[in-house]
């Protein structure tokens, strides 16, 4: 199709092209798209007149961009080819020192058996994870951390209780069943960690929270 903008230097519309172009072995319904390729790879313009679009192409244009796109290639290749010395004198470089021996293999043999053991200590040293002092003192702060909102919440509903009795004393009744179903029972009271070592001077003794009556 190129062929057809070079002979004759002139501006075609699309329907004019889909008339030649089986001509240059182009089938009619496949022009629109051929031209659309050129278009895209800049080698042929198109540009609206009017309410026609026309198209053209000239073989200066098109030789431009051909040794635009070459002197890019050109380029690419040569900083390519900048790279790939570069990679081979790094490789080079760490090459020296390395070179086979019976030192090396048996240095890296020890290497070996020093990463299976450090593995091996690794591995126990998850297994002994559970009681190492500083996760078991994290696991104290936490768990009085928890008893201390655990209380305050307690608290908090004391005085809602409180509240709701002076507010509707008519309703005492329907109040205490309202208690039972949320789960607010006779027994309901203040945690207390009373055998609960909170220093990590008393040991690891597993932490047990009562209530008041309980204890």
């Amino acid at each position: 199709m190129l062929q057809i903008f070079y002979e004759s230097q002139d501006f075609f519309l699309l329907k004019e092209l889909e008339k030649m172009g089986p001509k240059r072995g182009v089938i009619s319904q496949s022009v629109k798209d051929v031209i659309q390729s050129l278009v895209d790879d800049d080698l042929v313009a198109k540009d609206k007149i009017g309410i026609s679009i026309y198209f053209w192409s000239l073989p200066s244009c098109a030789g431009n961009q051909l040794r635009s796109i070459r002197q890019k290639l050109e380029s690419d290749l040569q900083g390519s080819n900048k790279r790939l010395a570069e990679l081979v004198d790094q490789c080079d470089a760490l090459k020296k020192g390395r070179e086979e021996s019976e030192e090396r293999t048996e240095a890296l043999t020890q290497l070996k058996e020093i990463e299976n053991i450090y593995k091996e200590l690794k591995n126990e040293m998850v297994q002994f994870a559970d009681n190492d002092p500083a996760t078991l003192e994290a696991m104290r702060s936490a768990i009085e951390v928890a008893h201390q909102s655990a209380n305050r919440w307690t608290d908090n509903i004391f005085t809602l209780r409180q509240w709701c009795s002076n507010k509707f004393p008519q309703a005492k009744e329907q109040l205490e069943h309202l208690y039972t179903e949320a789960g607010i029972t006779e027994d309901f009271d203040y945690l207390e960690l009373s055998s609960f070592p909170l220093s990590s001077s008393h040991g690891s003794e597993t932490p047990k929270l009562l209530t008041e009556d309980e204890a």
